[in-house]
């Protein structure tokens, strides 16, 4: 892989269109005035906007190669710090050992527009480090930079209303990606008296927000999504409204994957629903199990204890190869039985595993607990294909996350008495 990277760097050397750009980069690590740097910050960005989409890999494979450290003096930097563990040598052995493309986004990330540049750029790199993870060593630098910048501290919390501006509302309809929003009207349902909608926006990025979770403002923990999104607003119930569902939450910036935002967002609306609406006393989600069908797929060896739920499943799965909602609905009690266990035992003993739902390990790494499985909770085309229907409530208890969240570090899975009863029942 080193061999490709080494390739790429001396074809990008070598490329009327790539070499400026590499320049320039190399320009703008070196300068030490400010004024000279944000022209290069600039002539960086424009530069790569008019790199053609077959070039950046080399692009990037040059980054990997000519602006990591410098071998030989991280070498005699560390042979000083171990000879001698001062505070003058360990701060040298820090410096010899970070990677000077990190002083590169830095200085892009001043210019003007440069914030959005590097989240577009980590963007295509991320789609690069598929084929070449070599790269994946770039990426972590992105990474450790932009996980510190977009520090929940320094963002800002707002609710999106029907009055806010159409422009941002056009985004929650377009980034939605847990339960597509159809239109004007689907999007005023949801942002009615009964519903929120809450969104994180960065300082440098203006009006493009980069996570948003919608919620549900009911009496009882919702156990299907349709009420949520269909049913008739009711503007009494803020008064009347006890618990909280967070049934959707979006990404919007594929750029900032793997930098935690969405768990300092539920917990921060959670906070500011309590102190809006005291009477609050639940905070829950309604999730979907996006990788349990796939999971159902998937052979299981030394899982005996489960093999005639399984294959109970499988008979149904068999007979019914294209499901649509009222096959799901036809469900045999015997089926539903098996159908449950298994998603119990899915969630709860794998989670940390490979194959694990992400949604659960979100949550659960949040500390939630694992509350409730829901049948019949999804009956769209989406919600059948991922997971025949089921979809989970996950509580979240605010004065015991932190102890939830420690069981889960320490591999161990919070879940009610009622899951533990359905894991325990393998349907034979």
């Amino acid at each position: 892989m080193l061999e490709k990277l080494l390739r790429l760097t001396k074809k990008a050397m070598g490329d009327q269109t790539v070499e400026p750009l590499l320049r320039s980069c190399h320009q703008l690590v070196s300068e030490s005035g400010q004024a000279s740097v944000y022209t290069l910050a600039v002539e960086v960005i424009e530069r790569y906007q008019q790199l053609p989409a077959g070039r950046r890999e080399a692009f990037f494979a040059a980054l990997a190669t000519e602006f990591s450290p410098d071998a030989d003096q991280v070498l005699e930097a560390a042979k000083r710090y171990s000879d001698s563990p001062s505070a003058q040598h360990l701060a040298r052995l820090t410096r010899a050992v970070e990677p000077p493309r990190q002083e590169l986004i830095r200085r892009i990330n001043r210019a003007p527009g440069g914030t959005a540049m590097l989240l577009g750029m980590r963007n295509d790199l991320m789609h690069l480090s598929k084929a070449n993870p070599e790269l994946s060593v770039v990426d972590a630098d992105f990474l450790h930079l932009l996980s510190s910048w977009f520090n929940p501290g320094f963002l800002r919390l707002e609710q999106v209303d029907w009055q806010s501006s159409a422009a941002l509302l056009e985004k929650i309809i377009h980034h939605e990606a847990v339960h597509e929003i159809s239109g004007w009207n689907d999007l005023r349902r949801r942002l009615q008296p009964d519903r929120r909608c809450y969104a994180f926006f960065h300082p440098q990025l203006g009006d493009e927000p980069l996570i948003f979770v919608e919620v549900a403002l009911v009496r009882d923990m919702a156990d299907a999504i349709a009420p949520l999104l269909e049913n008739t607003p009711d503007p009494q119930l803020d008064d009347k409204a006890t618990t909280a569902v967070f049934y959707s939450i979006s990404n919007c910036q594929p750029g900032l994957r793997g930098v935690s935002l969405g768990n300092f967002l539920i917990k921060k609306v959670a906070g500011q629903l309590k102190r809006e609406l005291p009477q609050l006393k639940t905070f829950c989600t309604l999730s979907p199990i996006p990788g349990l069908t796939k999971w159902l797929d998937a052979t299981h060896s030394n899982d005996d204890e489960w093999r005639a739920a399984r294959d109970r499943v499988a008979r149904w799965r068999q007979a019914n190869p294209t499901p649509q909602a009222e096959d799901v609905q036809g469900m045999n009690k015997n089926v539903r039985e098996a159908l449950q266990a298994l998603c119990a035992h899915y969630l709860v003993d794998g989670s940390h595993a490979a194959g694990g739902d992400p949604v659960a390990r979100f949550h659960l790494d949040n500390g939630a607990r694992l509350e409730r499985i829901n049948l019949m909770a999804d009956l769209s085309r989406k919600g059948i294909k991922q997971s025949l229907g089921l979809m989970v409530n996950y509580l979240y208890d605010i004065g015991s996350v932190e102890t939830r969240h420690q069981q889960f570090v320490d591999r161990k899975v919070s879940h009610s008495p009622a899951v533990r009863r359905i894991r325990r029942s393998t349907a034979n």
